[in-house]
């Protein structure tokens, strides 16, 4: 077996060892529900208060506006959902973008196909990034919810959210944040930008998978997605995952502690990444905007090379990157998101997405680079001549 190199890590990332140890005590010998009485079930329940109070402490929230789910999707239909329902009599549009997560856009499509509600999808630019002029264009007397992507799943761009959720707080319009890919790296201070709903996924900061939290402000109208028992102040039922969600807040304390450093070495390879295979293989266009982009994010089409052959060669050759968002890797339909700026279908199939992780080294990189020239030539040299 060749020596593998992990580069998909804006689809999940190891979990760290600090978040395992903090889980482990909630997986063997504490493994009482919260809801009980009794001193175990009591201990439980203080940890899930503990990690609570670290959650809504590292997003400038308080302990109470935070809601624990099973990850990101869970978070962003609850958010939708919730908000959209609890305004129906109020209004029946809603506003997002070209760009959003399939765990935004299905449940918005849901809610105007089942339901009766309008949708208006802003575009983005080249760069990937929304004009906030565009999104307050486009609110109406009855919009009741903006949603949008704090940074972008496939090509890393980071949005202009500060600005947009002014607009919709200044419009009386309520809005939601997909912040799963933006928790780990960029500062959020919820107590200083008028978000009303905000998502996060523990396993894209080295956290546990199936673990996340969904923050409402507090007397926000919302409706709860889960009902049942009265988990979570009642407003998602169902017992808690105690060991994740430990691990969740013990995982994002430490990312939001090491932020600056962590950027800096990431961003720093995946330059080097960038620089190396700009200098070593032609025909090759980085997708979204450089400068507001996440610092481990590189997203790149290949001229006359078809990104599902891209894949499986990388993959036999131990480099484990993607194409777009993981929740979609088995379609054969090119990228909503690239094509949304601009790419021809031909670019957007030939694709390539490398995101860096805290640890990875500069060594992956140039072997990296070393096996996907190969690749990429080879492919090519296999590749129709009218596709050349």
């Amino acid at each position: 077996m060749p020596e593998t190199v992990y580069l998909d890590h804006a689809a999940t990332t190891p979990l760290r060892s600090e978040a395992r140890a903090a889980m482990e005590p909630y997986l063997t010998c504490n493994y009482g529900n919260p809801s009980s009485i009794y001193r175990m079930a009591q201990d439980a329940r203080s940890a899930l208060d503990r990690a609570r109070d670290v959650v809504a402490g590292c997003l400038g929230a308080r302990p109470g506006e935070i809601i624990f789910t099973s990850g990101g999707t869970e978070s962003n239909n609850a958010a939708i959902k919730g908000a959209v329902l609890a305004r129906r009599d109020s209004g029946r549009h809603i506003v997002t973008t070209a760009i959003e997560h399939h765990a935004v856009l299905h449940p918005i499509e849901e809610l105007t196909e089942r339901f009766g509600f309008e949708c208006t999808v802003v575009p983005v630019g080249r760069g990937g990034i929304v004009a906030v002029s565009e999104v307050e264009r486009v609110i109406r007397d009855d919009t009741v919810l903006v949603s949008v992507m704090w940074a972008n799943n496939e090509i890393g761009t980071i949005q202009p959210v500060d600005e947009i959720a002014r607009v919709a707080r200044r419009r009386g319009v309520a809005i939601h944040v997909d912040a799963v890919q933006a928790i780990g790296s960029l500062k959020i201070d919820l107590s200083s930008t008028p978000i009303d709903f905000l998502s996060i996924s523990a396993h894209k900061f080295y956290g546990p998978k199936g673990v996340g939290a969904l923050f409402v402000r507090a007397g926000t109208p919302w409706w709860a997605l889960l009902t049942g028992g009265g988990q979570e102040r009642n407003r998602r039922a169902g017992t808690e995952n105690v060991s994740g969600i430990v691990g969740m807040s013990r995982a994002l304390e430490l990312a939001v502690s090491e932020r600056e450093s962590a950027n800096a070495r990431v961003q720093g390879l995946r330059d080097f990444l960038l620089n190396e295979i700009r200098s070593r293989i032609t025909g090759v266009f980085v997708n979204g905007d450089m400068k507001q982009r996440q610092p481990g994010n590189l997203n790149l089409s290949f001229e006359s090379v078809h990104g599902e052959s891209l894949l499986v060669a990388l993959d036999l050759a131990g480099t484990m990157a993607s194409s777009g968002s993981a929740c979609t890797s088995g379609s054969l339909e090119p990228s909503h998101v690239l094509l949304a700026i601009g790419l021809s279908d031909a670019l957007a199939q030939g694709s390539l997405r490398l995101t860096v992780g805290r640890e990875n080294t500069r060594a992956e990189m140039e072997r990296t680079v070393d096996v996907l020239e190969g690749i990429v030539s080879r492919l090519r040299s296999l590749a129709p001549a009218a596709a050349v």
